[in-house]
């Protein structure tokens, strides 16, 4: 049996984790602890001299376990699993104690602080000892990518891909390419047209020659795994076409919020109380009158509709009062002597070139008025008595503290972006996770924004959250380069710490089939047992935990691993 030889280092993280953890004492205490051969501070572990530090170790201690106490193995345990390679020792010979986020920003009492790493390094050191060395595992990348959604974002990583050569399946559910921006006037901040943007981008995207545009069409279900995958594309005249490609790009964007169920709007009893998209249609056709043929003399713009309310969407939706100054810019074109009223609950405006838009605006002899922030959205009557307007809107305006009232034509609802209704169906059949508001989500906020835990399939553009233009042509062209590196690579890694099952105490009952997110397991009827398919597979460990007989086994979170974690972390509080 090979002698444990184990190197101990606890990162300072500049003053992260020093100023709250006594970071030299935690390195002492470890020193104590059988089978450690040397445990050290730095002060960035991650950076290029912290890891030369282990390599060196490793190689003049003959080390061949290491654990890194630092900031959460979600950010770096990669970096020192690489650092681990590059000194010749198996990369899963490693273990991480998060002492920053599960510690450090946590507490306000140094002691106490310090003690609970000193017992979170016990236990990653009492881990370490059972890890097993692991094998890499890659397959070949079929260089054909799905892309689910024709909008902007769709088509950007579509030209990406088809202009470096590479097959792209561009499926787009309605009847012509382009999305929302193909139904707009202007782009803000500097009014630009949208046609122009657009139409040169869905012209090339119908004739590239490494582009198959499918309209009017839905994927329903993707099989396989990164590099490997299959779907079928269904078509409105039932024309099916089999379709094999080795990456997924989902880019189906979001769509506007009925104003209808927020009663206090009128929406579709008023005649002229229209929605954002609708004045777009408007302002497209160059026919700004309302519905009796005369020209709007009082324009009232409502922001927040369906967004920041605690009733309907909490969340901002991030381009509706940059597209309300637009308006009013527009507006004030078409109409110089009318009133225009931009009536926010909060102005966001973000962006580059935004703020001065905004600035701009106000001076347009734009009058702003600030309703309720609580959501509480004006109500809109019709007015019976005035011959100058045809409609009130009534709510109390927060900087005076009055209640007023504003007369208008026309009223333009800017209204929130919400998920499609079929976003459940599209995250089951690419195998992508959910947040509440039905927006798909990343692998990483901040790290991997565009990836997703399902390996080959990424998300880009508005749905996986509200945004702009150049946010979502800035994440299609990442995934595309994502792709492209892995399709000129020729193959990918796959993840290692997979479950397997122990085909002699499988009892075939089949749970593990059923509660697995990944669809990652089959049943083998001519053996009565569970097989993973260990590609598809990502170790989460849910079927380990469902099994009624511990017939599977997750590599790399063995119970002798877990258990070992809890008694080196017990081990440290008792002698506290």
């Amino acid at each position: 049996m090979e002698e444990i030889r184990i190197g101990v280092y606890v990162c300072w993280c500049g003053t992260n984790i020093a100023k709250m953890v006594d970071v030299e004492a935690v390195a002492k205490a470890m020193r104590e602890i059988p089978g450690v051969i040397v445990a050290k501070d730095y002060k960035y572990m991650c950076s290029d001299p912290g890891q030369e530090l282990i390599i060196q170790d490793i190689k003049e201690h003959n080390l061949n376990r290491v654990v890194v106490s630092a900031c959460s193995p979600r950010i770096h345990e990669l970096t020192f699993r690489k650092a681990l390679e590059n000194a010749g020792l198996n990369p899963y010979m490693f273990e991480m104690a998060n002492i920053r986020e599960h510690d450090s920003w946590v507490h306000t009492d140094r002691a106490e602080a310090t003690q609970k790493a000193k017992a979170l390094v016990a236990g990653a050191i009492n881990r370490v000892r059972w890890h097993e060395s692991l094998d890499k595992r890659s397959v070949e990348i079929n260089p054909a990518t799905l892309i689910i959604g024709g909008g902007i974002a769709g088509i950007s990583a579509a030209l990406e891909i088809a202009d470096a050569g590479k097959q792209v399946y561009l499926v787009e559910k309605q009847s012509q390419l382009g999305g929302t921006v193909a139904k707009l006037d202007l782009l803000f901040p500097h009014l630009d047209s949208a046609q122009q943007l657009i139409q040169p981008k869905i012209n090339r995207a119908m004739n590239h020659l490494s582009i198959q545009c499918f309209l009017n069409a839905e994927i329903r279900e993707v099989f396989g795994y990164i590099g490997n995958f299959e779907a079928k594309v269904y078509q409105k005249d039932d024309l099916e076409t089999e379709i094999q490609f080795g990456n997924v790009i989902v880019a189906t964007g979001l769509k506007p919020f009925d104003p209808s169920k927020i009663d206090q709007l009128n929406y579709k009893r008023l005649p002229n109380v229209i929605t954002s998209l609708e004045l777009e249609e408007k302002l497209l056709s160059g026919n700004l009158v309302m519905d009796n043929g005369k020209d709007p003399k009082h324009i009232a713009l409502i922001h927040c509709i369906g967004s920041r309310n605690k009733n309907h969407h909490e969340y901002c939706s991030r381009t509706c009062c940059n597209t309300a100054l637009k308006y009013s810019n527009q507006i004030r074109s078409a109409f110089p002597d009318a009133a225009i009223y931009e009536i926010y609950s909060d102005i966001r405006s973000f962006g580059k070139g935004c703020e001065e838009l905004y600035t701009h605006t106000a001076r347009q002899d734009v009058m702003f008025l600030m309703y309720d922030q609580k959501g509480e959205v004006p109500k809109i009557t019709e007015a019976r008595h005035s011959e100058k307007v045809n409609m009130m809107l009534e709510f109390r305006e927060q900087l005076s503290g009055e209640h007023v009232e504003v007369p208008a034509d026309l009223v333009v609802l800017m209204v929130a972006m919400e998920a499609h209704e079929n976003a459940k169906e599209i995250a089951h059949a690419v195998g992508v996770s959910m947040c509440g508001n039905s927006f798909y989500i990343e692998k990483h906020p901040k790290l991997d924004p565009v990836a997703t835990t399902t390996g080959g399939v990424y998300v880009v553009g508005s749905c996986q959250s509200p945004k702009d233009i150049p946010d979502s042509v800035s994440q299609a062209r990442a995934a595309a380069a994502r792709i492209m590196a892995d399709i000129n690579f020729g193959s990918v890694e796959v993840e290692v710490t997979t479950a397997v099952v122990n085909e002699d105490i499988c009892c075939g009952c089949q749970t593990c089939i059923s509660v697995c997110p990944y669809t990652a397991i089959h049943f083998d009827a001519e053996k009565n047992v569970s097989v993973v398919n260990e590609i598809l597979c990502k170790g989460c460990g849910t079927c380990g935990s469902a099994c009624p007989t511990g017939a599977i086994r997750s590599r790399h979170f063995t119970d002798k691993q877990i258990l070992s974690q809890i008694e080196g972390l017990m081990s440290m509080q008792l002698q506290h």
